[in-house]
């Protein structure tokens, strides 16, 4: 349920706070990139929770450079066979990089224990290394910061039903999306345990209410923000430099080259 005040955030309101915290956003990257800092995000929650939309928000003005997205599709046979972190850890940020998961080594805490894509003794095993995997990766340096964005079950049913009508979100609906609504409780049941062994004093959780998506945006870059120690540091001073006199240099004729129809004179 979204907090109390939440039907008074004007489009115009958000978008406006949105803009002044993705400048922030900026400064932050500036930051990451000459400190050597090494930044992973974690984004999880149900489906249709709006993790997808608050980390293009997150990434929107970013360098791709030095901020980049890891949404991992499922593993190979060869990546079944590996330590179940070792797919992630190759992803792992370097020096000067910040990596947002859109889903991440929390998945074997979710859709493959609750639709049975790992043993009983895997996600045993999970529970107990993930808390111990999370405190070495702080340990080295890395900021972690996880967060969990929680949708009420009637909401999550109405964004199903706009992206079934939907052609431009329609690709977001899987089927293990829509089965996802027959094991409502089991996937609360697993969010619950999850959270009791890996709300852990070194890499807490933070639960973002994302019933209203707007609010949910906000709230997460504002605390992500908040949370991180940054400073702005002074961009290097630029002069745009005058364009030189020709030195007699001559275009190819057009018809030597084949150029994009001009579609828009058609509209």
């Amino acid at each position: 349920m979204a907090e109390k005040g939440a039907e008074n955030l004007s489009r115009k309101t958000y978008e406006k706070e949105l803009l002044r915290l993705q400048t922030e956003l900026v400064r932050l990257q500036e930051w990451v990139r000459a400190e050597g800092a090494r930044v992973v995000v974690v984004f999880e929650g149900r489906d249709a929770a709006g993790k997808g939309g608050t980390i293009k928000r997150v990434a929107e003005h970013l360098n791709p450079r030095v901020a980049r997205i890891a949404a991992l599709p499922k593993p190979t046979e060869r990546e079944r066979s590996q330590w179940y972190f070792q797919r992630y850890v190759e992803h792992l940020p370097a020096a000067g990089e910040i990596v947002l998961f859109d889903r991440s080594w929390y998945n074997r805490a979710g859709v493959e224990h609750v639709m049975g894509f790992c043993t009983k003794g895997e996600y045993q095993l999970f529970l107990r290394q993930c808390p111990i995997f999370e405190r070495m990766l702080v340990e080295a340096g890395i900021v972690l910061r996880k967060y969990w964005f929680s949708v009420s079950d009637t909401e999550q049913q109405e964004r199903f039903r706009k992206r079934l009508e939907d052609p431009l979100r329609r690709w977001k609906l899987s089927p293990m999306d829509l089965e996802s609504i027959t094991h409502w409780e089991a996937y609360s049941r697993a969010k619950d345990e999850m959270m009791v062994h890996t709300d852990i004093a070194e890499a807490p959780w933070f639960v973002v209410e994302s019933d209203d998506k707007r609010r949910a945006r906000l709230n997460m870059i504002a605390h992500l923000l908040g949370s991180v120690p940054y400073r702005e540091v002074p961009p290097p001073v630029l002069e745009l430099p005058e364009r030189p006199k020709s030195t007699g240099y001559q275009r190819p004729p057009r018809d030597l080259q084949t150029y994009v129809p001009d579609h828009a004179a058609s509209l």
